[in-house]
């Protein structure tokens, strides 16, 4: 398939201060090749859409980010581990940082919380996934552990993700938070679905994670890809869906 015309994707900015040498992008679900369910923009592989699609929003991708620069593709597993050095061989890890110009770092998220990182120097950068599981796992500690800076060097953008309105979870879910953070019990609501469940908040939970290890700037965190058709939505589409990617680097 040829990629000579012009199928950028479009993306959301982060609306943060962050120096002019960080680049940061997020892409939506809105223009693009992939077809079907995965329509439109959808640079995940192994989800049942055509490979020659995934691989042109992958090139696109590249183009977007520019120099000729690889992307860090991860193998994302809903853990804390950090990459943080390139790799072509997809490494196991749900969260990368980067301290030089040689790659950038992504993720993908269909309704889990992507979380953007840099630092006011703009001379780090790191982006992580965080669903439920990153979350209570650290994945949140550990990327900020990653870049090697005080936490209150860094700032923080919290992507497109589910909203609580739109995020039911089980009792064991709230425990798994609740049960280590008893403050996080303000980011969980009673359901009125179903008796003994609870609405998740999952930008809550990560600021609270963000705020306690000392991250003081923090914006973002007023999507719902649930809500929102311009997003992919794992738990809309009945897990038949695509990912949009989180990109950050160093120009």
């Amino acid at each position: 398939m040829s990629d000579t015309f012009d199928l950028r994707p479009t993306a959301i900015r982060p609306d943060w201060p962050a120096p002019e040498s960080v680049g940061a992008f997020v892409t939506t679900r809105e223009t693009g090749p992939s077809q079907g369910p995965f329509a439109a923009f959808n640079p995940a592989e192994k989800l049942g859409d055509n490979p020659d699609h995934v691989a042109l929003c992958r090139r696109q991708l590249g183009k977007e980010v520019g120099d000729g620069r690889p992307l860090l593709w991860l193998d994302q597993v809903h853990g804390a581990r950090v990459q943080h050095a390139y790799s072509d061989a997809r490494p196991q890890a749900d969260a990368a940082v980067a301290r030089n110009r040689d790659y950038a770092c992504v993720v993908l998220t269909a309704d889990c919380l992507p979380i953007f990182l840099c630092d006011r120097s703009g001379e780090r950068v790191a982006v992580a996934h965080g669903g439920w599981r990153g979350l209570a796992g650290g994945v949140i500690e550990a990327t900020v552990g990653a870049m090697g800076l005080p936490p209150e060097e860094l700032m923080a953008w919290l992507g497109p993700a589910i909203s609580n309105a739109q995020f039911e979870v089980g009792p064991e879910v709230q425990q798994a938070f609740v049960g280590v953070h008893p403050e996080t019990e303000v980011a969980f609501d009673p359901s009125p679905y179903r008796l003994g469940h609870y609405m998740a908040d999952l930008y809550k939970l990560a600021r609270l994670r963000l705020e306690r290890l000392g991250v003081a700037h923090i914006s973002g965190g007023h999507f719902c890809t649930a809500c929102e058709p311009r997003f992919y939505s794992y738990r809309r589409d009945d897990g038949l869906t695509g990912r949009m990617a989180s990109v950050i680097w160093l120009r």
